[in-house]
């Protein structure tokens, strides 16, 4: 597992929350062309048939999954760089850092401006505590 010291991930946070938008924009686009299908759907089911213009709707499955790709993409990308996805929706993140020995959780909510908060591994998000200045003193210890 990767670690990051804070200085690391406060670095790396930008490019997360940038994929991290893509991966909940494309989530959200392929919802709402999702619910376009099921319209249309219910429509003639409703209407016992009517004239579909068959291109439009390929149209839409081939969008539709270019954007769910996508989002998995984004997240894959989030993944490789070593970071947690807690929660998708909420934008929770979390990246593994060693503190006194401990691996614990360097912890950001999609909104906020930095990596202000960490956790135990048992902890979760309600256990979130502040930075303190323990984290601030990591990076030597990293270059073991």
């Amino acid at each position: 597992m990767k670690t990051f010291t804070l200085d690391e991930a406060q670095a790396v946070l930008p490019i997360v929350e940038s994929l991290l938008n893509r991966a909940v924009e494309a989530k959200e686009a392929a919802a709402e062309l999702e619910e376009e299908q099921s319209g249309l759907v219910q429509r003639v089911f409703m209407q016992g048939g009517m004239m579909l213009d068959i291109a439009k709707v390929q149209k839409r499955k081939v969008a539709q999954a270019a954007l769910v790709q996508r989002a998995k993409d984004s997240l894959q990308e989030i993944h490789a760089i070593g970071v947690q996805i807690k929660d998708r929706d909420l934008g929770l993140l979390d990246f593994p850092c060693l503190l006194e020995g401990e691996t614990v959780l360097l912890c950001w909510k999609r909104g906020e401006p930095r990596i202000d908060f960490w956790h135990r591994l048992d902890d979760g998000f309600r256990g979130r505590q502040p930075i303190d200045a323990r984290f601030r003193k990591i990076a030597p210890d990293k270059l073991n």
